[in-house]
């Protein structure tokens, strides 16, 4: 049997903060890292080429928005998702669970899978575990995740047992279907990156009982890494961050841990120092384009009348392309005029800054000195 490429090694430790680095068959991934959403193929705004230069290792492409449009097979068709948007390094694709339970109306699960009516044209679909396995074999991503159920927040016990049983149901699918295609002879639509890598998704919503199910049950079936589902979905921060310490405790040492759709600088950094290896989240990119910048000192929204005729770069402490050759007041006209050069310059800034602070995670925890930079973060500019 064809077996993954994918491995994971630790190199340094901090209290529970780890630092680390998995090997994908289109190259290595330092760890904590944090990985810039490419929902469609392409980082909103940006060049792949300049998300490279920025010094992000890995990006997400969404298994949902790429099947419906231009489609799996067209893609494998085309030599996998990596020749097709011409992106070298290593692509990591979620399932597309979020996606399509997010659709609520236009959509209906039961134990076979979700159906749904396309957000493009209403065309009925049915996305079982199997086929999420299978869409994303012809991606070729080097990381796949499972098909799993997601709750919206809040939900009743009953509502959130259900649904995590379920979600373990459906990741051992989705491990039996993609043991099936690594058995296989090779075929030219599902077997781009015969490496390819699988995640399992652990579950249980704000319940911690359930959380800890979930992980056993998940770690049991023996993915090559495991990610933290259905948190950062409007629970609050605190209980966020305790029930991401309860699930790591239960995630084996020597594979990933992926906190999917989290969050804030801040939540990166209280995260890491529970166990967290791995991130992706919209903030960078989203909020970049409505004017809102991360910088060193608290968020910035360039929108105000006050940055109208400041000459500062948006942050002092930066060297991105954006802080080094731009002043506030440059942005804030940008913005205002509605040039579409205003939400490149904002988002190379946001991503530079999610990609640095990760950076600067990673060589706190080799100093072992973590715990003195997340203080010093943290405080209140």
């Amino acid at each position: 049997m064809t077996t993954s490429a994918f491995s994971f090694t630790l190199s340094a430790t901090d209290g529970a903060a780890r630092r680390g680095r998995f090997e994908t068959p289109h190259g290595s991934v330092e760890t904590p890292a944090f990985m810039p959403v490419g929902t469609q193929g392409s980082v909103k705004g940006m060049l792949l080429r300049d998300v490279e230069a920025l010094g992000a290792e890995i990006v997400l492409g969404n298994t949902y928005h790429l099947f419906l449009r231009p489609g799996d097979e067209l893609i494998a068709r085309r030599g996998g998702l990596h020749r097709f948007i011409g992106w070298t390094r290593p692509i990591l694709t979620d399932s597309g669970g979020f996606q399509v339970f997010s659709l609520a109306e236009r959509r209906r699960i039961d134990e076979d899978g979700a159906e749904f009516h396309s957000h493009l044209d209403g065309a009925r679909h049915l996305l079982t575990p199997e086929r999420a396995v299978e869409i994303q074999a012809r991606l070729g991503s080097d990381i796949a995740m499972v098909l799993d159920e997601c709750l919206a927040y809040p939900a009743t016990r009953d509502e959130v047992a259900s649904s995590m049983q379920r979600s373990v149901r459906w990741a051992r699918r989705c491990r039996d279907r993609l043991n099936v295609l690594r058995s296989q002879p090779p075929d030219p639509l599902t077997r781009i990156n015969a490496g390819q890598a699988q995640f399992g998704i652990v579950q249980g919503g704000v319940f911690p009982d359930f959380r800890r199910e979930s992980a056993d049950a998940t770690t049991a079936l023996g993915f090559e890494g495991y990610a933290i589902g259905g948190l950062s979905v409007g629970e609050p921060n605190d209980l966020m961050y305790s029930l991401v310490d309860e699930t790591t405790r239960r995630l084996p040492a020597g594979h990933p841990r992926y906190l999917m759709g989290a969050g804030t600088p801040e939540d990166l950094v209280e995260c890491v120092a529970r166990g967290i290896d791995m991130f992706d989240c919209v903030l960078p990119t989203r909020n970049a384009r409505n004017g809102q910048l991360f910088t060193s000192q608290g968020r910035l929204n360039i929108r105000n009348a006050q940055y109208a005729e400041d000459d500062r770069p948006v942050d002092p402490e930066c060297e991105c392309y954006t802080c080094l050759t731009h002043s506030r007041a440059y942005l804030r006209h940008l913005f205002m005029a509605g040039e579409m050069a205003a939400r490149t310059l904002n988002t190379l800034h946001n991503l530079s800054f999610y990609l640095d602070t990760m950076k600067r995670i990673r060589d706190a925890i080799a100093f072992r000195s973590f715990e003195t930079f997340r203080q010093e973060f943290l405080r209140p500019a």
